[in-house]
């Protein structure tokens, strides 16, 4: 009589963690970073827009006045000023990523002492926005200043860039073009490390070549570099406060203020601390910014639906 034995063993239940963990584990790591985005993003964004219906000077008693901060703004020349040269540096800054493109275009052939043509472009990326603002500072100086020396052999008088109301906005934002072109150049290099080379010899087969190759062939391969330029140097454009700090501190007579830099004039300088009124600037500055990042954003979800 032979016996029959079962030698399959019975396994224990598996926790519910272990059945999801290749779901659970990617959020786990991703918590710290939503924690950290959530304390210093998110809520500051929020307490912008509570602060901005207070009078405040930051130590003292929070008064209510609900919307009167903005109405201020609505009466305010100095704020107008700052949204106009907001703009102009938003049209001006856009130059850096055309600019970026072609100097990429430039890096990417193989000649002779590239190396050395790369480091000279990627420089401006790596120095401190002091720097820069203090070299422009020396190259604009109408006393010993480079740009005036070399007018000068043209028998032109010193022009006194940061001095004239007419000319600062423009000369701090040819120094912000500066490092801004060589970040845009650092993207359309690495996208263009990922065209395509099977399309690009198919496109000169049917004997496309020069602006043709480049418009139709290369640049709509770089579209998701061509997506993060946009954005950064919007971004960068509607914040910009080093270099006017570092050059004009405003001036002169704040002709050369924008909405980041005058915010810090009525929150935080010696010109007021009104915490209130400095957000409701930050609040506008947010809202244009979202405007734009989403109409970017929007534009690419449509783009990437359609395909």
């Amino acid at each position: 009589m032979s016996v029959l034995t079962d030698n399959r063993t019975d396994t224990p239940p598996r926790s519910w963690y272990k059945r999801n963990e290749i779901a659970i584990t990617p959020w786990l790591f991703l918590i710290p970073a939503f924690l950290f985005f959530f304390v210093y993003v998110i809520s500051p964004i929020f307490q912008s827009f509570q602060v901005s219906g207070y009078a405040w000077d930051g130590l003292g008693e929070k008064e209510y006045v609900g919307l009167e901060n903005y109405r201020e703004l609505w009466d305010d020349p100095a704020f107008y000023t700052s949204l106009r040269n907001n703009l102009i540096w938003l049209v001006l800054y856009l130059l850096a990523i055309p600019a970026g493109l072609f100097i990429a275009l430039f890096l990417n052939q193989t000649v002779r002492g590239i190396r050395i043509y790369k480091s000279l472009f990627f420089f401006p990326f790596v120095i401190s926005q002091v720097v820069v603002g203090l070299v422009f500072t020396w190259f604009y100086d109408p006393t010993f200043g480079l740009l005036n020396s070399v007018i000068g052999v043209f028998g032109l008088g010193p022009i006194n860039v940061l001095g004239d109301p007419t000319y600062v906005t423009y000369g701090i934002i040819a120094a912000g073009l500066w490092p801004q072109t060589a970040y845009c150049m650092i993207l359309y290099l690495t996208g263009l490390n990922a065209v395509d080379p099977e399309q690009v010899e198919a496109a000169r087969l049917d004997g496309a070549k020069g602006w043709k190759m480049l418009w139709y062939v290369i640049v709509p391969q770089l579209k998701p570099a061509t997506f993060i330029a946009f954005v950064v140097t919007i971004v960068g454009a509607l914040r910009s406060f080093d270099l006017i700090s570092i050059m004009t501190n405003g001036g002169p007579f704040g002709e050369s203020r924008v909405l980041s830099f005058y915010m810090f004039e009525v929150a935080l300088s010696e010109y007021g601390f009104r915490m209130g009124y400095g957000a409701a600037i930050a609040v506008m500055l947010f809202l244009i910014m979202l405007c734009f990042i989403a109409y970017f954003l929007y534009s690419m979800y449509k783009e990437e639906k359609g395909r």
